[in-house]
């Protein structure tokens, strides 16, 4: 199962890597100062997930001793999230980028999941990050997601300050209807 989930994320990166051409021109980006302080985490938590050994012992020690069936319970929540975060990208189209970016006629997407959340890249990455947690049952993988939920945290908080100031209140009004990460919920 670990192929598989290798396979999983090995295309959605692949993917990311190809729909990153053709977006609109960059407008305005936060500086790099700003930037590191979310890849930096993003960069330990991916190593974390690779090389659970790296963390020591107690880090590369099982979080359970679970059942054969979580493994497969991992890949179809890693396949989910992937999923969620490629139709995403879709809609949001031209106006991705990796960085905190305000682009050239820079669009408010509502639709498709951006209807249920604001942020739907980072929710279907994070599910798909605790499906691989719920695969690799390591406590280093534990450590990753909750590096990764911070790095995606401090992130959400600049690019709704960009989105705020770019569409003032329809920014406004779309956040009161819409949840940040978990539909619904929050």
């Amino acid at each position: 199962m670990a192929f598989v989930i290798t396979g999983l994320w090995a295309a959605w990166l692949v993917y990311w890597y190809v729909a990153a051409f053709g977006t609109k021109p960059a407008q305005r980006r936060e500086s790099g100062a700003s930037r590191v302080s979310h890849i930096v985490p993003l960069v330990l938590a991916v190593v974390l997930f690779n090389r659970p050994g790296m963390a020591g012992p107690a880090l590369g020690a099982p979080i359970l001793a679970y059942a054969g069936s979580f493994p497969i319970i991992g890949a179809l929540l890693v396949a989910a999230g992937l999923g969620f975060a490629v139709w995403a990208r879709v809609h949001l189209a031209g106006n991705w980028s990796g960085t905190v970016t305000l682009k050239q006629d820079h669009e408010l997407v509502r639709s498709g999941p951006y209807a249920l959340v604001r942020h739907p890249i980072y929710t279907g990455v994070l599910l798909a990050a605790i499906g691989t947690v719920v695969a690799i049952d390591r406590w280093s993988a534990l450590v990753a997601l909750a590096l990764m939920a911070a790095a995606f945290l401090r992130k959400i908080v600049i690019e709704e300050r960009f989105m705020a100031e770019a569409f003032g209140p329809a920014y406004a009004d779309y956040s009161r209807g819409t949840a940040r990460l978990v539909p619904y919920l929050w």
